[in-house]
């Protein structure tokens, strides 16, 4: 019998249903994992053992009495420290909320506990979700747990990590420019970004407002369905959330799904694109075309530009969200302050500067200077123009296929610190993943391989918006029908 860190969802669902397995003993064997690991891979910002134990014991009890349970049935749950709990301490990696404790919670955080997840704590990740690889954080890097030299990839890293390592089942991280996706290929996990509007973004801490979704991290397809079905949903409180009807994503994404079109954009094939990670992505399609798909080529024709045109809106929004943050009303303010001979300006300067970390006070000046007077038309709204282009692109080839498959980054982990002194090389680890988010479509990352040094590499699927019944089949069968890359080595 595989310990329990090494079990699938559905084993781990079938055996709390039955009442072969404790929602107690589950949580405390992933608390157990999370002692003996995180000190290695930092995963973890903070972990609430007592609540946690005692949210088990809630399910534990209700199930013995025979009362009904929600969907996640007691299993544990990490989420990205960017979404709010209620009196819980929620960073966003940041010194500028080191001490921030928000008085109510996200509306996931809310379908967490309706459905009986138990939440074991709060995940480390890039500053304010602006980060490739999880080293931008103030409570420091996290750790791939596949090769502790290597990222596990941003700026959810710290979901992924604590995924892949089995100290949670399931976790949510969110997904701005590819921060679900990216790490999710990096530590051989799945880990899917839905259509935006299709989780509210109630209590999530805003980067770039019209990019940030909210998605799930799990071992298997399985579990990501599982884990969307219950957060997904129409919210008042958040007027971008759609109001359409949930499938049942966790029954529906085991459908069979005949006469697949798979879309193949050529130019993701070029330069830049590491030849393993290359191997393995044609690989996994091919498999996918040996179980019945087709394949055809597709043109993205501006998805040339993506990289550019986020790289203007994503700061653009950010240099708006993070103005609140100015020592006045919350966040860090500066002890370095005469308050008889500094300026309200010098309270907000000096705050705002010890607060933030250097990437981004970057992404800040970027957005400011594209908003300023005189840049607004040359670059923002250039760039919003592009990205309605790139949405086209999109729209005409889905009129073709069903899903676009493709690399999720050019390169499997890199080693921590080898892009820290390049933003450029770092911004481009998310060429492929910033079109879904710019575009408002679904993605996911599905394991299809390993390098020769170990590291896994996934396959990236991306659908029309609100399809994602479609994608969950689809790396369903692209994660039967592809080759196991064996359990985390992590000790």
């Amino acid at each position: 019998m595989p310990e329990l860190h090494e079990q699938s969802t559905d084993s781990l669902l079938a055996s709390l249903q039955a009442g072969d397995l404790a929602s107690r003993t589950l949580t405390t064997a992933c608390l157990a994992r999370i002692d003996q690991l995180n000190s290695k891979l930092n995963a973890f910002i903070s972990v609430d053992a007592d609540a946690a134990l005692a949210q088990a014991d809630s399910v534990d009890t209700r199930r013995a009495a025979g009362e009904a349970i929600g969907m996640l049935q007691g299993l544990p749950v990490g989420i990205k420290d960017n979404m709010c709990q209620a009196g819980v301490a929620t960073t966003c990696g940041s010194r500028m909320l080191n001490n921030y404790r928000p008085p109510y919670s996200a509306h996931v955080v809310e379908r967490l506990n309706a459905e009986d997840g138990v939440i074991v704590g709060k995940l480390n990740m890039d500053e304010f979700a602006m980060g490739s690889s999880t080293e931008t954080s103030a409570s420091g890097a996290t750790r791939n747990p596949w090769d502790t030299d290597h990222s596990p990839g941003g700026s959810s890293g710290g979901a992924a990590a604590a995924v892949a390592a089995g100290m949670v089942p399931l976790a949510l991280g969110s997904d701005t420019g590819g921060s679900i996706r990216q790490p999710a290929s990096f530590c051989g996990v799945v880990g899917m970004k839905p259509t935006y509007g299709r989780v509210s973004r109630f209590g999530l801490v805003a980067f770039a407002s019209s990019l940030d979704q909210i998605g799930p991290f799990a071992k298997d397809v399985h579990g990501a369905a599982l884990l969307l079905q219950a957060i997904a949903g129409h919210d008042t409180r958040d007027t971008t959330s759609v109001d359409s009807d949930v499938a049942n994503y966790s029954v529906q994404h085991r459908q069979s799904l005949e006469g697949l079109r798979i879309g193949i954009v050529d130019e993701h094939y070029g330069e830049g694109l590491d030849d393993e990670v290359e191997t393995a992505v044609r690989s996994g399609i091919a498999r996918l075309e040996s179980a019945g798909a087709t394949v055809r080529s597709v043109k993205l024709s501006h998805a040339k530009y993506s990289v550019a045109t986020y790289y203007l809106i994503a700061p653009s929004e950010a240099s708006s969200n993070l103005a609140r943050y100015d020592g006045i009303h919350y966040g860090h303010r500066t002890e370095n302050f005469d308050s008889k001979n500094d300026g309200l300006l010098d309270l907000y300067r000096r705050s705002r500067g010890e607060g933030f970390g250097a990437e981004v006070k970057r992404r800040i000046m970027l957005g400011t200077y594209a908003l300023s007077s005189g840049y607004y038309d040359a670059y923002y709204l250039k760039a919003l123009k592009v990205r309605r282009r790139i949405r086209e692109d999109f729209d005409k080839a889905f009129s073709d296929v069903d899903v676009i498959a493709g690399p999720v980054a050019p390169t499997a982990a890199f080693r921590i610190g080898e892009k820290m002194n390049d933003p450029l090389a770092m911004y481009l680890s998310d060429i492929y993943t910033i079109g879904a988010n710019l575009a408002g479509i679904p993605g996911i990352s599905v394991p299809c391989g390993l390098t020769s040094a170990g590291l896994p590499i996934g396959l990236q699927l991306q659908a029309p918006a609100f399809s994602e019944t479609t994608l969950l089949q689809a790396a369903a069968m692209a994660e039967t029908s592809g080759e196991t890359i064996g359990a985390c080595p992590v000790a």
